[in-house]
């Protein structure tokens, strides 16, 4: 800050020498004046030196003495010394200056007052001409000395004051919020004039308007008047606006004694200071006035010529000039209006197509207001009052909003008031266009910053103007910018995003916003007629009509995603809706609150309303090694694949601005409830946690690049995951540890920045050049990611140290390590083309095993079996790095083989990029002949694993997900250490749980497989939702003991996503068999796929009920439950909730075969025919019961004990044996995977079968094993179809008796 002498109140500060500090003062003075203000020539000859003006100036304001306690302050040093706003005013005490500083407090009690300053300031005003020819002059006013020029604001300017020395008694200094540019100076009191002003002309002759109004209107061509001079009061004053690096402004006099006005353009250079002392109301005198009509619209106007001067209009020292010699005289040429054209053709834009609802019409009044906050200056929207919008962006801000800062008085004249333009805008907009006149009446004084804003590459403004945008949609446009700045100014830096861009290389913002104007503003013939708007008497502009709109599109921060998507999964959520009745009825408490336990949903964009666009920076954490959305908010896990079924991998686009569209939001939900029974499911008080994940999955097809990752190796090298950022110049912050290149420059501050965001990362580095090496592989053996006792050799203290969370990868290393000179310089594949020179022998083949831990992690979700990786070491030229690293796996005394592979630890610092997957090799690439072998048969299908002559333990496969279900761990399987320590790192799910996955090969197809895997495992699992195209590799290949095949997930396992669910999937706890109709079969058709059907149909025949049991079991441990409460003694059960189930064992026959059912609960009402009252009434009976059963026939050793006694089951064994059970009935089934009795291999045997008169004899196999799903009864009609059908289908099958 500037140094500003004593502290002391002057005047009447006492000094302790007085003539000694005098003396001193007036040679700091001295040395003042002359570095700052030299003698200037004034037009009668030298003036008198500018410092005995400038003294006797302080001598007349400080009563004769000299302010000893201020020092002079050149503009140099005022810009670069004074870092905080100070206001300074010479001629107050104390008293006064705190009085005006509580005043400026009371606007606005939470700002601070400007501090005081004991400042002195002399200097020159003028509108920059002089200074620079070549410069533009803008119309705004600037205070000069020797040692430079800042602008200036002032409440009163009179045009004499130009180019004359002044002392400032009362002003402000208000820098810059950003301090790499100067402030301004904001003149609070008229300044003293240091020397004498110049005498006024007097005797003007003056046309008035009424008369002006007659030469405007007449006939007479332009070029036979002569310039004249024009007296009125100003009505009306329009914004000072630049085109195509011209500036001008309008204003209107209106007669004395009529409405008359006539207009006046303003558009050379030495004119434009006048747009500071007009004031509405007052009057004025213009001469040398020419007249000139528009090109297009041919209105007629008057226009100053560089001879034209402005001067208070007294009525003493005008004339009145005689309209018939305004029209003799000398021709004058009339100014050519190419400005004015200019503007007209600038903003040509399109008219905001009109739609549907009430068009509202906005109102146009005058209002004063104090300025209480800037919502966003650079789109010209002010808080006036905490409770109007002040909306200028309509007009140009050629002064960068100087002045208008919080505590400002402001004048709005002829502004538009839009009630609710915008539904989720919370306040009254006051619009201000071309003909609105905006008065600065005060300005702050408080030390509030000064937020300048552009004029040029300003993106708010150049939308408008391009897409002639109304009221209503700029807001919209305001909010979409405004957000898109606060989530991703930290990562790439506010310019970068914000401030329009040329057409050819748009930035990011612009790539996103202009897609949606243009489909909310189709192309239009009509532009916007600035002309009709400034001269026109019927006032039109864009702010006159208006429609409140709805945002048709929302695009919030990451975190706001994530919490409206668990919002709208719980607001209608009910446990009841997981289930159906039919099936949680029969269910017992344990698995009841196990269905429940685990659920999702999926939204989509149009979910929301409005329509939620994703956006993002695409990065990768190594903490739970996954890919991520991020922006200043928070993170959002995200699942990416192919549309073509290839795995994702492409490094390249981490860093980068993504937008997406078209995705699937997944809510992963988690309950713990101790629901008693399905009857209770209501009763949300049974829910005792509710916890939910949330993240997102869609193609890469389906991404739009707003922003592409740069600073990277080749097409970019960074990373999401660092620890250390480094703050860059624009705003944006750049990582040390994730871009290496940042190491290599050793920039001058590696500090990270303290103050940073953490979730902002990198968005640029450096360009030095500099060396790198790098080694292609190809992936043949991937593992997941896992807990493992890694302890890497040469490590300190290695013993005792804890499990390290990692992953390792079998690769192939192909050719030799490369050198480059710089990472840009990297070739394509070099090392797949060495054997075009060398031979075969010219390319290295070496396998070795690459361990990722720490910040390596990373590259998990990028590496993929069957591709072709490259490892880029930055900064580094040793060719031996890679070897240098490697070490056994084992101690080299217990390796048994000399081919073992060696051990790489994949460093934090390693660049990994994709290159290209095998199948994608070109032929010239000879040399990756010899790699494919052996490695393109390692992904087995589904069928080949269930066959019984697969003989591998490990299976790798591919497969669509058809169901999903959490189900008890088995029994015999205990939970390992790693996983024990992996819930304690936060599994959702309770470590006694296991999920099944049943696979098939495609959707429909009946060749299914199972797949089990431990809850534990699923915190690093992503999108196992059904519908979804999954490659699992290294699975577990087990058969149970009645001889099924299925698959278990071990620590070497890992699961990629490959293909996403259709959006169109059915309700997530449907089952997979409820999406269509089943297939329908013959019995004798199941024998070939006796263990792959999952679900199917057949016409059969209800030979008999061989066994049927009805019981009530106890909700919670499953013993009896009788007359209402359990009847288990030791130890007594607390439960008094019972359950009902049932179970029957029928036989059935289609003419091909024969078939054991067994049927359970709803069904075996199905299969006896009973009604639900019937059903409903049997079930009571029972309950007092607690169990009834019988059993029929062969069903002799089941296990069923009879009751003979009881009348219940006299009536079941009647019902059964009743002919009226046994009928035809459509079936739909599974196999039974548990049957009673394993089948063995048996040949087939002739059965007699008897249809109607017409018997059939048939070739049978073993009967088989089937699980009911659906009874369906079948009519007359259909069972007489499906019979014809039956008997053509299977003429090969079988054959007549008669001709037997």
């Amino acid at each position: 800050m500037v140094t500003a002498g004593s502290r002391a109140a002057w005047p009447g500060a006492v000094m302790a020498e007085p003539s000694a500090a005098e003396q001193r003062w007036l040679q700091a003075a001295r040395d003042f004046a002359r570095r700052a203000l030299p003698a200037c020539e004034g037009p009668g000859g030298p003036e008198p030196q500018p410092l005995d003006a400038v003294l006797r100036c302080l001598r007349s304001a400080g009563g004769g003495d000299l302010p000893l306690g201020y020092s002079f302050v050149s503009i140099s040093d005022l810009q670069h010394q004074q870092c905080v706003p100070c206001c300074s005013h010479l001629t107050w005490s104390t008293n006064e200056f705190k009085e005006w500083a509580q005043q400026g407090q009371s606007v606005l009690p939470m700002q601070s007052a400007l501090p005081r300053a004991y400042l002195i300031l002399v200097g020159y005003i003028t509108d920059g001409r002089q200074e620079d020819k070549e410069k533009l002059v803008d119309g705004c006013l600037y205070l000069k000395d020797n040692t430079g020029i800042i602008p200036c604001e002032l409440l009163n300017f009179e045009l004499e004051w130009l180019e004359s020395l002044f002392l400032f008694p009362s002003w402000s200094y208000i820098p810059q919020t950003d301090q790499s540019a100067a402030g301004y100076v904001e003149i609070l009191v008229d300044p003293v004039p240091v020397h004498l002003p110049k005498e006024v002309p007097d005797s003007i002759p003056v046309t008035y308007p009424a008369s002006a109004e007659l030469l405007l209107t007449s006939r007479i061509p332009c070029k036979k008047r002569s310039k004249l001079t024009v007296a009125g009061e100003l009505a009306r004053l329009g914004p000072l606006l630049c085109i195509r690096h011209k500036t001008f402004f309008f204003l209107f006099l209106k007669c004395f004694i009529s409405a008359v006005c006539v207009p006046v353009l303003v558009r050379k250079p030495n004119q434009l200071a006048w747009h500071h002392t007009l004031r509405l109301g007052h009057r004025y005198t213009i001469t040398g006035l020419s007249m000139s009509n528009l090109k297009k619209s041919g209105q007629r106007m008057f226009v100053t010529s560089v001879s034209s001067c402005l001067l208070p209009y007294c009525a003493e020292q005008v004339r009145e000039q005689p309209l018939d010699s305004v029209c003799q005289g000398e021709s004058t040429q009339s100014s050519s209006l190419e400005t004015v054209e200019q503007l007209s053709d600038s903003l040509e834009m399109e008219v905001e197509e009109e739609r549907p609802g009430s068009t509202k019409e906005s109102k146009i009044i005058s209002y004063v207001g104090t300025v209480t906050k800037i919502l966003n200056v650079q789109a010209g929207l002010f808080l006036l009052d905490n409770k109007v919008c002040l909306c200028l962006a309509y007009q140009q801000l050629l002064n960068s909003a100087r002045g208008l800062r919080p505590g400002a008085y402001l004048e709005l004249i002829d502004v538009h008031l839009l009630q609710k333009p915008l539904v989720s805008f919370p306040f009254i907009v006051l619009g201000a266009c071309l003909n609105s006149t905006v008065v600065l009446k005060s300005f702050s004084r408080l030390s509030t910053p000064y937020q300048p804003s552009a004029s040029s590459g300003n993106l708010y403004l150049q939308l408008l103007f391009r897409y002639n945008l109304g009221m209503p949609l700029y807001l919209w446009l305001v909010s979409l910018l405004e957000m898109f700045e606060e989530r991703f100014s930290c990562f790439f830096g506010h310019r970068r995003l914000v401030l329009s861009s040329t057409h050819r290389n748009p930035g990011a913002a612009e790539k996103f916003l202009v897609p949606l104007l243009q489909g909310l503003v189709p192309d239009g013939e009509e532009a916007r007629d600035i002309y009709n708007e400034i001269l026109a008497k019927i006032h039109q502009c864009p702010l006159q009509k208006y429609l409140t709109l709805n945002p048709l599109c929302q695009a919030p921060s990451l975190s706001a995603v994530c919490h409206m998507a668990e919002q709208k999964s719980w607001e209608d959520f009910s446990p009841s809706h997981l289930l159906s009745p039919l099936e949680a009825q029969h269910m017992g408490t344990q698995e009841l609150n196990r269905r429940l336990a685990w659920s999702y949903c999926t939204l989509s964009a149009e979910s929301f309303q409005p329509r939620l666009i994703l956006l993002g920076v695409l990065r990768v954490s190594s903490r739970s090694s996954s890919l991520q959305l991020q922006d200043r908010s928070s993170t959002l896990p995200c699942v990416i694949s192919h549309k073509d079924g290839s795995p994702f991998a492409d490094t390249a686009l981490l860093g980068s601005l993504l937008q997406v569209e078209n995705y699937q939001l997944v809510v992963e939900r988690f309950l713990q409830t101790d629901f008693p029974s399905w009857e209770q499911l209501a009763n949300l008080e049974h829910v005792r946690e509710k916890k939910n994940s949330v993240y997102v999955q869609f193609y890469v097809e389906d991404v739009q690049v707003l922003h592409a990752a740069e600073g990277q190796i080749q097409k970019g090298l960074r990373s999401g995951n660092s620890s250390a950022l480094r703050k860059k110049d624009d705003g944006s912050l750049t990582s040390e540890l994730e871009i290496p290149k940042a190491k290599v420059l050793k920039l001058e501050d590696p500090k990270p920045d303290t103050h940073r965001d953490e979730n902002c990362q990198g968005g640029q580095s450096s360009t030095g050049r500099t060396s790198c090496v790098s080694h292609l592989f190809l992936v043949t053996q991937k593992e997941g990611l896992m807990l493992r006792n890694y302890q890497l050799p040469r490590e300190e203290g290695g013993e005792g140290q804890e499990l390290q969370r990692s992953f390792q990868a079998t690769v192939l290393w192909l050719g030799r390590p490369q050198l480059w000179s710089h990472p840009r310089e990297i070739a394509n594949l070099p090392e797949l083309e060495e054997t075009s020179c060398d031979g075969e022998e010219g390319m290295t083949r070496q396998e070795a095993l690459l361990l990722f831990m720490g910040k390596s992690l990373r590259w998990f979700p990028f590496l993929h079996l069957d591709g072709l990786y490259r490892f880029i070491v930055p900064h580094c030229s040793d060719l031996e790095v890679f070897d240098k690293l490697c070490f056994p796996p084992v101690p080299a005394k217990f390796l048994s083989r000399s081919s073992c592979p060696l051990c790489l630890p994949v460093q934090d610092t390693w660049y990994l990029q994709h290159q290209t997957w095998i199948s994608c090799l070109t032929e010239n690439q000879l040399a990756a002949r010899s790699v494919l072998t052996g490695v393109d048969q390692r992904i087995s299908s589904i069928p080949e694993v269930l066959s019984n002559s697969f003989t591998g333990s490990l299976v790798s496969f591919s497969g669509e997900i058809v169901e999903r279900t959490l189900c008890a761990s088995p029994k015999n399987e205990k939970p390992s250490v790693t996983l024990g320590l992996q819930k304690q790192k936060g599994s959702l799910l309770a470590s006694d749980h296991s999920v099944k996955l049943s696979i098939a090969v495609a959707p429909g197809s009946p060749v299914v497989v199972d797949i089990y895997i431990a809850a534990t495992y699923l915190q690093h699992l992503w999108g196992l939702l059904p519908g979804a195209k999954i490659l699992v590799q290294n699975l577990e290949r087990k058969i149970s003991r009645f001889h099924n095949v299925y698959c278990t997930y071990i620590a070497s396992s890992c699961v990629n996503i490959i293909s996403l669910p259709a959006s169109h999937l059915p309700f997530p706890s449907s089952s997979a068999g409820e999406a269509s109709s089943p297939l329908l079969v013959f019995l004798s058709s199941l024998q070939p796929h006796l263990q792959h059907l999952p679900q199917a149909r057949i016409l059969c025949h209800l030979s008999c009920v061989l066994t049927l049991s009805l019981q009530w079991v106890c909700s919670l441990c499953s013993s009896i439950f009788r007359e209402g409460r359990c009847t288990r003694h030791n130890p007594p059960c607390p439960s008094h909730v019972g359950v009902r189930q049932a179970s029957a064992r029928v036989l059935v026959e289609d003419g091909t075969g024969e078939a054991l059912v067994l049927c359970r609960n709803q069904h075996v009402a199905a299969v006896l025919g009973l009604s639900l009252p019937e059903w409903e009434a049997l079930q009571n009976c029972v309950q007092s019961r607690g169990r009834v059963s019988i059993q029929h026939g062969e069903a002799t050793g089941t296990g069923c004990v009879e009751e003979p006694e009881d009348l219940i089951a006299c009536y079941l064994r009647s019902l059964c044996r009743s002919p009226l059970i046994c009928r035809p009935i459509l079936l739909d089934f599974s196999l039974d995977r548990k049957p009673s009795k394993i089948l063995q291999p048996a040949p087939l045997q002739l059965r007699n079968f008897r249809c109607g008169e017409v018997e059939f004899v048939s070739q049978v196999g073993p009967r088989l094993s089937l699980l009911c799903l659906n009874v369906e009864e079948v009519e007359q009609d259909a069972l007489s179809y499906l019979n014809s059908e039956r008997i053509r289908r299977t003429s090969t099958h079988c054959r007549v008796g008669a001709t037997a």
